[in-house]
This record gives structure tokens, sequence and C-alpha cells, in this order.
């Protein structure tokens, strides 16, 4: 999920801010109609998951095999061999979905049992398009040191852990904690899912433009996980640090800034940035640091009018505005483009350019999971945007298309094994096989879900949407 980060000011910003379009109004209308319609199919459907088992059970007989006594042999296998527990039961293919609800799209702090919904909804992607089981997990703590410790105690059942809606600063020093302590893949998609689908997009915008990421000047809004992951990543990719600035609620974050010693002690992410971008040269407002350059990567206030059109216009020719704040972006694409932008994205999927995060995770886990990989570096985190990227450019690039959709289920498979390849070439894969052969099984796992639900529903098993036209069905 695209995360609004923090609040960005600048001189006279709200007094000047401009109206909102004629279908604003229709837009609020229709996220109310969903959300009156997604309580309704919650209480019809009870849960968007369920435990089905994949041994078959004909008759009572069975359960000598699946449990006792039969099973007393599996259990002595994997207490020799404990990495027998990845051949010998579902954990290959089983992930954790974390969290303890302190920072929820678009909802801020509402806790772990507010947050299970949107745990289920992250399950039910994991499945549909990655064809990872996921389990969702909210966790009764807001202390980074608590969250750590449970994580470390459930990770004997998991292949690999998605860190899922916690707040800033903390989910860095858990994400980190974690991916020292743990010998399999640790996640955190609010960081490196956003991160890794803006870098994509921004190599294609690139391309488009003419420019070379060593030569940009980047403007990133919002010093939040998505922007500081992203920041580190542009830099592993070959951005200048000197280039960059990162603009939050106090102006351009640099070295000279009164609460440096601040930041040092509570969020020592920022404060390492600030001595590595130097604010990028600059000292002052979001406007000042806009003034010249290239590319606006935004993750901020999801108002329109955070980002002025006048200050677009101060930006160099050809300007790459990505304004990814939702439910509603830092500027309306219409008005970024009317002030020059050349290309420009969201993160909503009613207009060209979706910076989706979903168009990565499902991804990373299908060929981490493949590989038996003990670590997600940066490395796959690029290696998964630049394949991404690619895909995109197979398909022809345009100021509209700079990355693939929703829609381009063959995309990611082909992800999958570019991380897989990738975790073999880093030394980090427990399997070793060829892009080929991952490309396959990833192929293979990802239309599994498909077949499933289509046999399902086949079958009368899942039920239509109790209140579709034609559904004969009501909510109940």
């Amino acid at each position: 999920m695209i995360l609004a980060t923090e609040p960005v000011v600048g001189s006279g910003r709200r007094s000047r801010k401009r109206a909102a379009p004629a279908d604003e109004e229709s837009e609020a209308e229709r996220t109310e109609a969903l959300g009156e319609r997604s309580v309704r199919l919650a209480r019809f459907y009870q849960g968007k998951i369920e435990t089905v088992p994949t041994v078959p059970v004909r008759g009572m007989s069975d359960f000598a095999l699946w449990y006792t006594p039969g099973i007393a042999a599996v259990c002595r296998e994997i207490s020799a061999t404990p990495d027998a527990a990845f051949e010998l039961t579902g954990r290959w293919n089983t992930i954790a979905i974390v969290t303890d609800g302190s920072r929820v799209l678009g909802l801020g702090n509402i806790g772990p049992d507010a947050a299970l919904p949107v745990m289920e909804g992250k399950a039910l992607l994991f499945k549909a398009l990655g064809g990872v089981n996921a389990i969702p997990i909210p966790i009764l703590t807001s202390s980074p040191e608590q969250i750590v410790e449970t994580v470390l105690r459930l990770a004997p059942a998991f292949a690999g852990i998605n860190l899922e809606d916690i707040a800033s600063p903390k989910c860095f020093q858990v994400l980190e904690e974690l991916q020292r302590r743990l010998p399999i893949p640790v996640w955190h998609d609010d960081q490196l899912g956003t991160a890794a689908s803006t870098v994509a997009g921004l190599v294609n915008a690139l391309e488009l433009t003419g420019r070379s990421i060593g030569s940009v000047r980047t403007v990133l809004l919002g010093a939040g996980a998505a922007n500081i992951a992203t920041a580190r990543l542009l830099v592993a990719l070959g951005h200048d640090a000197g280039r960059i600035s990162l603009v939050d609620q106090l102006g351009i974050l640099q070295p000279d800034r009164e609460d440096m010693d601040e930041l040092m002690l509570k969020n020592r992410w920022k404060y390492r940035l600030a001595l590595d971008t130097r604010g990028g040269g600059r000292t002052g407002d979001l406007a000042v640091a806009l003034d010249g350059a290239d590319v606006l990567l935004a993750a901020s206030t999801p108002v329109p009018g955070t980002v002025r059109p006048e200050w677009v216009r101060t930006m160099a020719k050809e300007a790459i505005v990505f304004a990814l704040a939702n439910p509603l972006p830092e500027i309306w694409p219409a008005d970024a483009k009317a002030a020059g932008a050349a290309i420009v994205a969201t993160g909503r999927s009613d207009f060209p350019n979706q910076v989706n995060n979903s168009l990565i995770f499902p991804a990373v886990f299908r060929g981490v999971l493949d590989a038996r990989a003990r670590s997600i570096p940066d490395a796959i985190v690029l290696a998964a945007a630049q394949e991404l990227a690619r895909r995109a450019a197979d398909r022809g690039l345009s100021a509209d298309h700079i990355l693939p959709t929703m829609d381009e289920r063959d995309v990611f498979p082909h992800v999958a094994a570019a991380v897989a390849e990738c975790a073999v070439s880093l030394g980090i894969a427990r399997r070793r096989h060829s892009r080929e052969e991952f490309l396959a099984r990833a192929r293979e796992l990802m239309a599994r879900p498909v077949e499933l639900a289509e046999a399902l529903a086949k079958a009368g098993l899942t039920h239509p949407m109790p209140d579709d036209p034609g559904s004969g069905g009501t909510a109940r």
C-alpha cells in the first residue's frame, strides 16, 4: 500500500489550494459506497481466507498417516534435520503477515483488532497473485522490542515474514533487527514494496525523457517509510546522494536543521539521510527544493494542493512527477501536466501509471520462497524493480504506460524468477536452479489459485457476491 507518510508545509500553501475538480465529489461518493458494500460483504462471507486440506482424507483411517501415530516419524526427521520442515510440511510456502496496527493506510493507529481486515485482504492478494499461503497475525503490542520478540518466537512456523502497517520510525528498527536475527526472508512492504514499484516506474520515466539515474536531481516529498527506503534504493542504483532532497513537515532535510540532535536520538534513518544527502545542496521548503529538479517522488499528505502547479512549473523541462498519496494525490495529474510535467504517476488505479506495490510483493515472495532464500537484501529488491520495468518496456513505453497494470498477470512469474535467480547469484539460496526452472515453477504455483477459485465457484463452494445483479443472493 502507498502510505501517506507525513504532512508537509510550504509557504502559504493552504490559503491558495486549488479548488477540487468536479468529479472529486463523485469519487468520494464512490468510495463511501464501496465501503458500505465492503461491510455488507464482510458480514456475509465472515472472512476472506480459510484453511483447506491439501491431502486426501478418504476415511478415519487416513488420520493415522496425517496425525498419530504416523506423524511421529515425520517429527523425528525434522528433529534430526530442522530444514526438513521445508520439505515435509507446508512451511515452504507459508508466511506470516505481522502488524501492530499502528499505521494502517488512510486510518492511522487503529490497533491490531481493527487492522485484521486489512491483513486478511493482504493474505488474499498473496494467494491470488503469488500462490503464497499467508497467515494474518495482528499482535497486541506497540513496542518494537516486543514485536521483534514475538516474531522470533513464531518464526519456526514460517518460511518468511511480511511486516505490515507498522508506524515509522519503529518499522525500520523492527525490520533491521528481524533481518539480522532470522534465517528466513523478512520484508516490510510499506518500505520495500512501495520503494521497488516507485523505482521501477522511475527507471522507465527516465528512459522516456532521455535522462540517466546518475545525472538527475530528485526531490522526495515525505520522509516516512516509503521514501526513506526509496532514497536508499536510488543511491544503490547509482543516483548521486548529493542530488537528492528529502522534504518533510519542517522543510528540506539537511545537516543544519535545528532538529538534528533529536533525529540522531529518535530517528537515525532520517538523520543518516540528512548527512548523506546534505539536502541536495539546498535549505528551505518544498518550493526551494523543486526549483530546477528533474523528479518529484511524493508520498506525503493525501490532499490535492500539497504540491502546487506553480512549483511544478519551476522544475526542469519534461519533469517527472509521482504523486503517490492515497486516496487523493498531492496534485491532480491534469494539473501537474498542465504545469509542464511530462510523466505523472499516482497510487490510484483510475489514473494512468498506478504505482502499486501489489506488482511487487507477491512475486518477490514467490521468488524467495522458491529459491528458499535466507534473506531479502536490497539487491533482490532492485532485481524485482528492474524486471518489472523491463516487462513494461517489452509492451512499449509511453507517458501513460511506465509500469505494467495489475491485469498483466504474466508479469508476476518473470519478476519471481528474477528474484530467485538473484538470490542464487548472491549465495543466499538453499535451492539453486536456472532462471527457466524458477520461471516454470512460478507459473505453475501462481496459476493454481486461479484454478482453485474457478473450481470452488463451479462447485458452489464459494458463494457468488450476494448483492450483484443476477446473483440470486442477499447479504445475511
